[in-house]
């Protein structure tokens, strides 16, 4: 195993909005890179709209380093759960909404159930700082993301 490497990392928000209003936000990756830090653009491949083992073709940036991944949606219930995987390092990104008395609880995760690939790990030590550093800056992205969609659904 990667050393410092978190296979489960999450953020959440409470949201004074109902699911309906929230999942909009959630599920629209495209726009995405007006909420992530890392996401610099989406590219929704085939057209909308977005479902269940729809694939994006996403650049990816961190200072002057760019990167491309390329996504399949793999879980898709509308304003419940939405989630995609990442080809190149296995990971999966997830977005759970559960209502509540007062709007909706949302959690954003980033979980690794087969590790990371080998190009990944190597690629995060040699130039994102490594594990441990570059897991706190997803971290900080995941709260920076929920509280744009928190303000937008909110608003």
């Amino acid at each position: 195993m990667t050393p410092d490497f978190e296979p489960l990392i999450e953020s959440s928000v409470e949201i004074a909005a109902p699911p309906s209003r929230v999942w909009p936000f959630v599920s629209d990756l495209v726009g995405m890179s007006r909420r992530s830090p890392q996401v610099v653009k989406t590219h929704l491949r085939g057209g909308g709209p977005i479902g269940l083992g729809s694939r994006t073709v996403n650049l990816n940036r961190r200072g002057l380093l760019f990167w491309p991944t390329q996504a399949k949606v793999v879980r898709f219930e509308p304003e419940s759960e939405f989630a995609f995987r990442i080809r190149e390092n296995w990971t999966i990104w997830s977005f759970t909404l559960t209502p509540t008395d007062s709007g909706t609880h949302l959690v954003q995760r980033r979980e690794a159930p087969d590790g990371l690939s080998g190009i990944s790990a190597s690629l995060t030590k040699r130039l994102l700082g490594g594990q441990k550093v570059f897991t706190a800056e997803l971290r900080e992205g995941m709260a920076d993301t929920l509280a744009s969609i928190k303000a937008d659904a909110e608003a």
